[in-house]
């Protein structure tokens, strides 16, 4: 066995949020052949098997008893270029951003708008990973994974995955699916999605009249940065809960109460409420009780101030759920898978 199996470790370095709790068994997978030898050591020893990748989706609530198993793998390589269209094909461990920014180097514009979101390859088409007006499934080709089922590999379309807003076909068969490799097509043209007002603002304040994919990655790594804590300084995972989307009914109430409440209509005709909002205007922003709190600057984001417990942040996020409930009858998801 290559598989290097360690017992009794720490989590913390491994989950964004920085809470400490132990797996039973951990191993990092550097290849197919060590993911399919951490299937059969879980099954072998009747242990669950949890497989993770940047740890930037997960809410870590007690000890895993369990073989945690994170991705590791590494390799990016080019599968077609006719000059215009270009398929790029990543390996599930590599790091999102990064990743990112290696297509931006080889002139390749599709993901620029997705700069700077933490977590792996592997892990964007589980909730389908959108920012400033692009998704995962927009430049999505397909994906290969290892049926934990069967021990078969097989090559998912992008029909076949079910994207919708942060969900996919993985989300809704937990523990079958393992993400090896991500296929996206992009472009050598620029076709820039500008439609988010602060991008617009940062380039022009920068007097970028002209603006290129990388300056576009440049103004969103910026308000990224401005508005989100870095997790290396302060525990977090992103964006805690999803922007509600809700029948138009709901909203003609609301706005009758609340004239600046930010909706957003969506194609179904449903319409998506900034969760941000409701949360500062229920005066959650900048709360701390603990180390467990809502970041000051932007109130979608949970944080551990140092030595919060993953049940201290989930309690938080439950009061915060109840509340909305209650003030705006909205009912708000969590992102962050629970553990």
């Amino acid at each position: 066995m290559t598989l290097q199996l360690q017992t009794q470790v720490s989590l913390k370095p491994f989950n964004t949020f920085g809470v400490d709790v132990r797996a039973q068994v951990f191993a990092q997978a550097h290849s197919d052949a060590d993911v399919r030898e951490a299937l059969a050591y879980a099954a072998e020893q009747a242990l669950p098997l949890l497989v993770i990748g940047g740890g930037s989706n997960l809410l870590l609530t007690a000890d895993i008893p369990a073989l945690v198993l994170r991705m590791a793998t590494r390799g990016i390589r080019l599968l077609s270029d006719d000059g215009s269209r270009v398929v790029v094909e990543a390996e599930a461990g590599e790091t999102w951003h990064p990743f990112v920014q290696w297509t931006l180097e080889q002139g390749l514009c599709g993901l620029e708008n997705l700069s700077l979101i933490p977590g792996t390859v592997g892990a964007a088409p589980m909730q389908n990973i959108g920012a400033y007006g692009v998704e995962i499934k927009d430049v999505f080709v397909g994906l290969t994974a290892l049926d934990r089922q069967t021990g078969e590999l097989r090559d998912f379309t992008l029909a076949e995955c079910n994207f919708d807003y942060r969900d996919s076909l993985f989300k809704h068969e937990p523990g079958r699916w393992l993400i090896l490799r991500v296929r996206f097509a992009l472009s050598r043209a620029e076709h820039l999605h500008l439609e988010y007002g602060p991008v617009r603002q940062w380039l022009t304040e920068q007097g970028i009249s002209h603006p290129t994919a990388s300056d576009v990655s440049h103004a969103i790594c910026s308000i990224r940065n401005e508005k989100l804590p870095d997790p290396a300084v302060l525990g977090n995972a992103g964006s805690f809960f999803k922007n509600p989307l809700v029948a138009a009914a709901i909203v003609a109430e609301l706005k009758a109460e609340y004239p600046d409440l930010v909706a957003y209509p969506q194609a179904d005709g449903r319409i998506k409420l900034a969760a941000g909002w409701l949360i500062e205007r229920a005066g959650w922003k900048g709360f701390r009780e603990a180390d467990a709190g809502v970041h000051r600057l932007q109130a979608l984001v949970l944080v551990n101030y140092g030595a919060a417990t993953g049940l201290e942040l989930l309690n938080l996020a439950q009061r915060i759920q109840k509340d909305i409930a209650e003030r705006f009858k909205v009912q708000l998801e969590m992102e962050p898978n629970q553990y």
